[in-house]
């Protein structure tokens, strides 16, 4: 049903996405799906990585030690975007297209006052992508 499924991940808070991966695992492992672990990255320096070859050695070590990747095929998606603190949704939906993506997981967190002005990220994701969404809290 589903060939290929992204997790966009945050490397700065990786703790809060247990749960997504696990439902990525699962669909995965039941379809023989691939799993893309995306994360966004502004291509500038940063506290997490000073560019984007070192960004995307971090991304290709973190999908490589998950639980997901001894059971079925994972790998690492960097998505650039000039701005990722107001590009994030649009560009995890543009990457989605792009690779053919049928179901992105997303974790979520407990809304708080700041969703009720603007989308949070998942929000915007559900809102606006032409494929399944699953938001995982």
């Amino acid at each position: 049903m589903y060939q290929k499924i992204m997790v966009p991940v945050d490397l700065e808070n990786t703790e809060q996405l247990s749960g997504a991966l696990s439902v990525a695992q699962q669909i995965a492992e039941a379809n023989g799906s691939e799993v893309l672990i995306a994360g966004v990255h502004g291509g500038a320096p940063s506290s997490l990585a000073h560019n984007a070859d070192e960004y995307q050695k971090k991304l290709d070590t973190y999908a490589a030690s998950l639980p997901c990747a001894s059971v079925c095929k994972t790998s690492a998606l960097p998505i650039y975007s000039r701005d990722p603190g107001v590009e994030i949704g649009p560009a995890i939906v543009k990457a989605a297209q792009d690779n053919e993506v049928q179901l992105i997981v997303m974790a979520s967190h407990m809304p708080g006052w700041v969703e009720h002005v603007f989308h949070s990220n998942a929000g915007y994701v559900a809102c606006h992508a032409t494929m399944s969404v699953f938001v995982v809290r």
